[in-house]
């Protein structure tokens, strides 16, 4: 890489906007990852930033049942996604509770950057 263009690069990440800069993160969810829950109907992933709703894929995966030895895993697909006002929060609404075991919800999103970031939030239903 040439001076000049290490020191544009340079210039760039300093003085450019943090909105150019920034990837969408995951900011909360409930449940919270690595949590232990009972029964319920709604799950919940807030973003640090606004979501292009079409860039966004989301998924639960049930990955382990009590009592079956080398579960494999299995898609959940009881559930309608709907996003808040502001794209910032997804809502995953079950139409019934989940059974007990272990799960995993996966998301890729983007936001203002077109930079498509992936995630897991891991949880128990006991």
């Amino acid at each position: 890489m040439r001076l000049s263009q290490f020191l544009a690069a340079l210039a760039f990440t300093t003085l450019a906007p943090p909105a150019l800069l920034a990837h969408v993160q995951l900011a909360a969810s409930s449940p919270a990852a690595g949590s232990e829950v009972e029964d319920f109907r709604t799950i919940t992933l807030t973003f640090s930033e606004p979501v292009d709703p079409s860039s966004a894929a989301v998924s639960i995966v049930m990955t382990a049942m009590p009592g079956v030895a080398n579960h494999g895993e299995m898609a959940i697909r009881n559930f309608t996604p709907s996003w808040s006002q502001d794209n910032r929060t997804l809502t995953l609404t079950l139409r019934r509770a989940l059974p007990e075991g272990s799960y995993e919800v996966r998301w890729q999103a983007a936001a203002s950057d077109n930079h498509p970031m992936t995630g897991t939030v891991a949880f128990e239903v006991t």
